[in-house]
């Protein structure tokens, strides 16, 4: 095939050297990896990775829009008022409207096993459909266990505090005892 995609132009940026074909039957458009995204094609990061065009990438389609200002629960920023390449809606709880970069970075930092809708949380229904629509999940624990960002949570708390101590035998007894 890199022969093939070398004579191959992109349906994006319209150079040659285009190497991923739609997956779509009788469709013959091709692109470039780096212009997937810029031309709101789809790659899916599963089993057979397919990829596709913009004219025939997977849609949710779940028949609901977002009320006016709603905004991305990652970023806090308003949403497009529909769904569209760069806007998508969880399909468990069809409320938490989110844009696709903020859903892929959540992703990369979670990994596959914390990733879930970051309204109702669901997982089930959340998961696959983000594979479907092109979202890359790596198979990972998440980066805030990375060099063990939250080992100071396991630590027992081990001095007093408090401005007077209540303690029968005082702060130095409370501290010896723990």
């Amino acid at each position: 095939m890199g022969l093939l995609g070398s004579f191959q132009h992109c349906c994006v940026c319209g150079e040659t050297g285009a190497t991923i074909m739609c997956c779509q039957e009788d469709c013959d458009r091709w692109f470039h990896l780096p212009c997937a995204k810029h031309g709101a094609c789809v790659t899916q990061y599963i089993a057979q990775y397919s990829a596709y065009c913009p004219e025939h990438r997977p849609h949710l389609e779940l028949g609901v829009t977002p009320e006016p200002e709603t905004e991305c629960p990652i970023c806090m920023e308003t949403v497009d008022d529909r769904e569209t390449y760069g806007t998508m809606v969880c399909p468990a709880c069809k409320r938490a409207w989110f844009h696709r970069d903020c859903i892929q970075g959540q992703a990369l930092r979670a990994g596959l096993l914390c990733l879930h809708c970051p309204l109702c949380r669901d997982i089930r229904a959340f998961l696959p459909r983000m594979f479907i629509m092109g979202i890359r999940v790596p198979f990972r624990q998440p980066t805030w266990e990375d060099n063990d960002s939250f080992a100071e949570l396991g630590e027992r708390h081990s001095r007093c505090n408090a401005r007077e101590c209540h303690y029968p035998g005082g702060r130095e007894e409370a501290e010896e005892e723990g």
